[in-house]
């Protein structure tokens, strides 16, 4: 019979152990609040703040070695060989405005690949990750006018605006395609 009395005796401590874990223990949460943040990749032409979709990035560059490519538009700065693929790459800003960037040590290029369109896009400086808000999206930043058919709203955080600025709009308008004179 010890047996039996020392096994109560264990029972009876393991449910005094249970009753005094349930009293101290922390509730577990009711509803947990998920909040999907917009990330991008924020860059800079000229004075504008813009942002690309992070899916529309395939890489960034520092300013690789290029050659020229002749009877081509003045915003063509010439062709790289990137790991062994031929990447033309372009000046965003002297597509959009007619001015070209000028070079700096900032300067980066954004590669995208959309829909064939495999093309190295140079810009003043790129800002990094960016995270924002869903309460931080507005409908429309201001911007000039040419770029204007590329930006799709934007974020506002404080006093500076972002504008989205879509790579694959770009990739797809005939005027950029059609980059020969």
């Amino acid at each position: 019979m010890k047996s039996s009395s020392g096994g109560s005796r264990a029972y009876a401590l393991l449910r005094s152990i249970e009753s005094q874990v349930r009293e101290h223990a922390a509730p577990l949460p009711i509803e947990v609040e998920v909040r999907e943040d917009w990330v991008g990749i924020g860059f800079r032409v000229g004075d504008q703040r813009l942002l690309a979709p992070l899916g529309e990035v395939v890489e960034i560059l520092t300013h690789p070695a290029l050659s020229p490519v002749p009877g081509t538009r003045r915003w063509v700065r010439g062709i790289a060989n990137v790991r062994g693929n031929l990447l033309p790459i372009m000046d965003l800003r002297g597509y959009l405005e007619g001015r070209p960037t000028p070079p700096g040590r900032r300067s980066r290029v954004l590669v995208i690949d959309h829909r064939g369109v495999y093309s190295g896009l140079v810009v003043d400086e790129v800002l990094g990750l960016r995270h924002f808000l869903p309460e931080e999206r507005v409908a429309s930043v201001e911007v000039p006018e040419a770029y204007r058919p590329y930006v799709e709203g934007g974020f506002l955080v404080g006093d500076e605006s972002w504008g989205i600025f879509s790579l694959r709009r770009l990739a797809e308008t005939p005027q950029f395609l059609h980059a020969a004179i």
